[in-house]
């Protein structure tokens, strides 16, 4: 590994530069094969090596080019009727979750994280469904989930993934349009709060640098295999892909292997 790019991670090791490298590129996969799904995989492990106050900032720089032109492109194919209450009650509990983010310790904010993640995956594959159109509330009530989560450790597109993909009115082209569009103008809204409060910094900019290209791979290619990929196997890799990277990063494992 060169001194310039160790010298772009101050105080990480190489195993912990390795370790969100891998990250990059397995969230970037994730994403772009089912339209969300980066943060869920980066932030559990990227946690671990930076603290989750760090990552947070770091996230939200790598995935912003690719949010943007994305989530344009998903424009014409989104519901809005969904995707607009979705976001404006993400964005009134948007600062919750930050402010809770800077006042919880880093082992305990690990912890949070990890299990967050578990339960929606295993909320997501017990093959629960609701039927019909979601109503004003319930959609406020996810949107309002998502900021929060969102705040917290840039998971917001958890809720909604456990939202749409639960819908057994929906399709996966659905689906993935809806979240690219939502991610897209949130994390427009997220950033502007998250400089203001100096979460986003030239730290976070500098590490994101040798990120981008991989992360930028790890999309292209779940982008290609989404076309190829039947409805069951969408969820199965997305789910199995999203589990072991909150295993892993359970604070649980932290004695047995040295971390």
């Amino acid at each position: 590994m060169t001194a310039f790019l160790i010298s772009l991670f101050p105080g990480v090791t190489s195993d912990g530069i390795l370790v969100l490298l891998v990250a990059t590129f397995l969230g970037g996969l994730v994403r772009g094969f089912t339209g969300f799904g980066f943060a869920m995989v980066f932030m559990p492990l990227a946690s671990v090596v930076l603290g989750p106050v760090a990552a947070l900032g770091l996230i939200w720089v790598i995935d912003m080019p690719f949010a943007l032109p994305l989530g344009f492109r998903a424009a014409k194919r989104a519901e809005w009727g969904e995707v607009i209450p979705l976001l404006i009650a993400a964005t009134l509990t948007l600062p919750i979750g930050i402010a809770l983010l800077t006042w919880l310790d880093r082992e305990t904010m690990r912890w949070i994280l990890a299990l967050l993640v578990l339960a929606a995956v295993g909320l997501m594959g017990s093959g629960w469904r609701y039927h019909g159109k979601p109503g004003l509330p319930l959609s406020l009530g996810v949107g309002a989930a998502s900021g929060l989560c969102n705040g917290l450790a840039s998971i917001g597109g958890m809720p909604l993934a456990v939202f749409w993909l639960s819908a057994q009115r929906n399709d996966r082209h659905k689906t993935r349009a809806n979240l690219q569009a939502y991610i897209g103008l949130s994390t427009v809204i997220s950033g502007t709060i998250l400089a203001l409060k100096g979460i986003i910094t030239l730290a976070s900019a500098l590490m994101a640098l040798p990120l981008f290209a991989v992360y930028g791979v790890g999309l292209w290619l779940g982008t290609h295999a989404f076309v190829l990929a039947s409805e069951q196997t969408f969820r199965r890799i997305a789910y199995l892909t999203i589990f072991l990277s909150a295993l892993v990063s359970l604070p649980l494992w932290d004695g047995l292997i040295g971390r």
